[in-house]
């Protein structure tokens, strides 16, 4: 089967299926190595995302995290007066990030979900965060996701997004997932195909290389990764 002959759900869960391991439990293996030596194993929130909030003035509201991991941007939300839902596939990142919250004293209501199993109010939301999430979904839901993030948000809301740069991505062209069976790790962007994926219901305010951050900045910022910000049109 290829994307372009998908009709339905049974369609999309069959090519689910063809693709390499990253289930839950993969996830939970993963997050389960607090020490693993990943970029995002760390407790600093995305440079982009407390930049764009000091530099847009936006004020409290309702937001959406979506592979929150171990809540590190959750609860810099919070911090900042957002009422946060953090979602994560995992069992063992929601763990992660129930234990960081309450150290913090920060409010957060952690779900264990899918992306495409969460269930979401239309125009719920004022912001929707994604640092992570977008490289690790596959080709053939991607347009279902960017219709997601759209329907969660109100008119005129913000979705914030770190994902891939090419450098940073597995390389394989969506045809290459479905000739291996994998997205090798993640897909990398280039600016032009962020713009042209996510235009529909958007409008794209920004797209830059994230900045590597000193160590002691209290930032996280990786130059192999994009920020994007859009607004709901």
């Amino acid at each position: 089967m290829t994307v372009n002959a998908i009709h339905s759900e049974e369609d999309l869960r069959a090519l689910d299926a063809a693709l390499d391991g990253h289930g839950q439990d993969w996830w939970d293996a993963f997050y389960a190595d607090r020490a693993r030596a990943c970029p995002f194993f760390v407790p600093s929130p995305d440079e982009s995302l407390v930049r764009w909030l000091q530099q847009r003035q936006l004020p409290p509201g309702r937001a959406l995290d979506l592979g929150c991991g171990n809540g590190r941007n959750a609860i810099y939300l919070a911090s900042r007066g957002f009422s946060i839902d953090a979602v994560d596939y995992s069992q063992a990142a929601i763990d992660w990030a129930a234990q960081r919250a309450a150290a913090a004293g920060a409010r957060v209501n952690l779900i264990r979900s899918s992306v495409f199993d969460l269930q979401i109010a239309d125009a719920g939301y004022d912001l929707v965060y994604d640092s992570g999430c977008f490289h690790h979904i596959a080709p053939h839901r991607r347009a279902g996701y960017v219709r997601r993030v759209a329907a969660a948000l109100a008119p005129g809301g913000w979705f914030g997004m770190v994902c891939f740069r090419p450098e940073g991505g597995s390389g394989l062209s969506d045809e290459q997932v479905y000739q291996r069976g994998s997205l090798g790790g993640g897909l990398g962007y280039t600016d032009a195909r962020l713009r042209d994926v996510w235009s529909e219901g958007f409008t794209v305010r920004e797209i830059r290389q994230l900045e590597k951050q000193p160590a002691q900045s209290g930032l996280f910022g990786e130059s192999f990764l994009w920020s994007l910000w859009a607004q709901r049109t």
